[in-house]
């Protein structure tokens, strides 16, 4: 059994969850993360060590990676609609640096390298279900950048270094380190905090998946066989909606947690965000056996409890909860 996992992004927002997860399975924990968030969201514990650093600094990552047996990449500037923040930035973070690390990985013995890309990377398809198969259409920097690094991943794939890339649904939930600026979580923290939900189109199909299913499928892929992954390319989400019906979802369950509240209109507007898919995850289920546990509702629960307990304060205007909000006045280079 593999022992030793290193996730760059382990502070962020998956990041933490999983840390804790594997942490509570007896894993050893190392986060490689350049704290641009913080490191709150970490837990304090004997099996994790916590290096602050930046994976452009490809020496510094390699000397992390001794001993490591598996590296888990969730490193990256993740908000698919950040056209206002520097197109260098995102190409150093997201594109750059990532087969540097790859070899670093592979030289410092590394056996299992788990790739986080995105399943942004379809941009828009009109098919009624975008398999692995289906050509990337990036639409974005960051969904461009991130399917690029797929096929650099696999040139370094061989039997010593299995290599495996996951192309997540937009992840929703709470979590230590909560983001507010994907679409159940904006949805939900609108309903609650501003007594109305503003959706920008709606007819866009979204793929949705819960941080802590997200956070399962990563540690299975600790646990599986080689032979099941390596080489290959997982979908890997849940429930695919429209934004207008995921509103409609978040209103239901807001409404019945906030019993107070006797009604939460719902406003449509335009928007540029054309991004719509419905993929299909019917591969990692067959081949892995994995099939979330969790829905958007219990997503939309979770965040409300989070909100009750005083868990998420400044909601709007804490830009801790928004990556290019928190990016931009890092003025991060």
């Amino acid at each position: 059994m593999f022992k030793n996992v290193l996730i760059t992004g382990g502070a962020g927002y998956v990041g933490c969850v999983l840390t804790r997860q594997l942490l509570g399975a007896d894993y050893d924990v190392t986060v490689y993360d350049a704290m641009y968030f913080g490191r709150d969201g970490l837990p304090e514990h004997s099996n994790l060590r916590v290096i602050e650093g930046d994976i452009r600094d490809t020496p510094k990552l390699k000397n992390a990676f001794e001993g490591m047996d598996i590296v888990l990449n969730l490193a990256c500037i993740s908000n698919d609609p950040s056209f206002d923040l520097d197109e260098n930035l995102s190409k150093s973070i997201n594109f750059d640096c990532f087969e540097p690390m790859v070899v670093a990985a592979k030289q410092a013995g590394v056996k299992r390298f788990i790739y986080a890309s995105t399943s942004s990377v379809y941009g828009v398809s009109s098919a009624p279900d975008v398999t692995e198969e289906h050509p990337l259409v990036p639409l974005t920097y960051y969904n461009k950048f991130k399917g690029l690094c797929e096929p650099l991943l696999f040139k370094h794939q061989s039997p010593e270094f299995t290599c495996v890339t996951v192309r997540p649904a937009t992840v929703c939930g709470y979590s230590p380190r909560t983001r507010l600026d994907l679409s159940v979580n904006i949805l939900t923290n609108h309903a609650v905090n501003n007594n109305k939900i503003t959706v920008f189109g709606g007819s866009q199909l979204r793929p949705s998946l819960h941080v802590n299913d997200m956070a399962d499928l990563y540690k299975l892929l600790l646990e599986v066989p080689n032979e099941k992954i390596a080489g290959q390319t997982f979908n890997s989400g849940y429930e695919n909606h429209s934004i207008a019906e995921i509103a409609g979802m978040v209103r239901k369950v807001v409404l019945e947690e906030f019993p107070k509240k006797t009604d939460i209109p719902i406003e449509t507007v335009p928007t540029d965000d054309l991004r719509s898919y419905h993929i299909n995850s019917d591969k990692i289920a067959r081949v892995l056996g994995f099939k979330p546990k969790r829905n958007i509702e219990d997503a939309v629960r979770d965040l409300c409890k989070a909100f009750k307990d005083g868990q998420l304060p400044n909601s709007f205007t804490d830009d801790r909860y928004y990556n290019v909000k928190t990016m931009k006045n890092l003025d991060a280079k």
